[in-house]
């Protein structure tokens, strides 16, 4: 009975490109017709946020099952009731929530060309492994950057002076840059290697949305936002050191059996990485993201006009965070 779920939500990953654009282009279709005429912009913007939902709902399988992400697996979870529910409640009334729909446009249209364009992407992946290959020799970690991804060519020299046997072969496609790092602890292979994921891009589509959809000086916006993009890659890199190094040289193999159990692994040189990204990493990333909030409101105070929205859709209550917080509109 299962089983059925499971494949059918694994093939309904494969159109997740696709519905991607096609959210993309109703929202961007109800942000100019919200201009014109609010009530359709409404009406087009709820199907936009139910067209999300299937979006949000053909990542299940690829957060929960493949990648066993804890926050991203809850996120994606709640994402799509989420999302079905902002659409009833726009066309029943609540038109505050075109502030949420407008900051999912500017997220949108920020973040799909950015991850979805080679000569865009290739450029953002290497930027971010040059930077984390600069900080991890300065640790003085012995290891060896490669195109690797996503297996390792038989006879390849290990960190350490060892070479794999042909067990292990390079399949026919492969990323063309090197964004891989090899490490050998104890003469086994461990490889990190530099995704889309890992270059922040999409911590700072969320600031993009915020910032893009309230009103405020464009002097503020670009200062709120040019702060929060570069903290978050900054931080970005710092995450992706630590990972590469604990996970590289096995520094958190703690817990072996519970966190195996946890994350349905029988790999003990996963251990680490589960525990660095999937634990630490991930809880480590939403502290920074509130944090770097309080910091852009600071310069754009109309943010909090959106954070209350999502309050009110978690909580089915009324804020004034304004007030609360004590800020108010003046430029600094």
């Amino acid at each position: 009975m299962v089983e059925p779920i499971i494949d059918g939500l694994a093939a309904l990953n494969g159109y997740a490109g696709t519905i991607a654009w096609v959210v993309l282009g109703v929202f961007l279709a109800g942000a100019l017709l919200e201009r014109y005429d609010e009530d359709i912009g409404v009406r087009v913007y709820a199907g936009g946020w139910v067209i999300l939902a299937g979006y949000w709902l053909a990542y299940v399988h690829y957060f929960v099952f493949e990648m066993k992400s804890i926050t991203e697996s809850a996120g994606v979870i709640v994402a799509v009731p989420l999302s079905l529910y902002v659409a009833y409640l726009l066309v029943t009334g609540r038109h505050r929530l075109l502030v949420v729909s407008r900051a999912v446009t500017f997220v949108w249209l920020f973040f799909l060309p950015l991850s979805a364009l080679a000569f865009v992407r290739r450029p953002l992946i290497e930027m971010t492994t040059s930077h984390t290959d600069l900080f991890l020799s300065l640790l003085g970690d012995n290891y060896r950057l490669g195109d690797w991804y996503p297996a390792l060519p038989s006879g390849l020299e290990l960190p350490g002076g060892s070479s794999l046997g042909a067990e292990s072969t390079l399949p026919d496609k492969h990323f063309p840059y090197r964004n891989t790092f090899l490490y050998a602890p104890d003469g086994h292979p461990i490889t990190y290697t530099i995704r889309l994921a890992c270059t922040g891009i999409g911590s700072m589509s969320i600031f993009v949305g915020l910032i893009g959809a309230v009103r405020g000086s464009l002097r503020q916006k670009a200062k709120a936002l040019g702060a929060a993009i570069g903290i978050i890659y900054v931080l970005n890199i710092v995450r992706n050191v630590f990972i590469a190094h604990t996970v590289g040289t096995q520094r958190l193999h703690v817990f072996p059996d519970l966190i195996l159990s946890l994350f349905s692994s029988d790999d003990p040189y996963l251990v680490s990485y589960f525990v660095g990204d999937r634990i630490l990493a991930q809880f480590g990333s939403v502290i920074a993201l509130v944090a770097i909030t309080w910091l852009v409101v600071r310069w754009v105070p109309d943010v909090l006009r959106v954070v209350e929205e999502i309050l009110y859709l978690l909580t089915r209550r009324e804020y004034d965070l304004k007030g609360a917080l004590n800020v108010d509109d003046r430029e600094g």
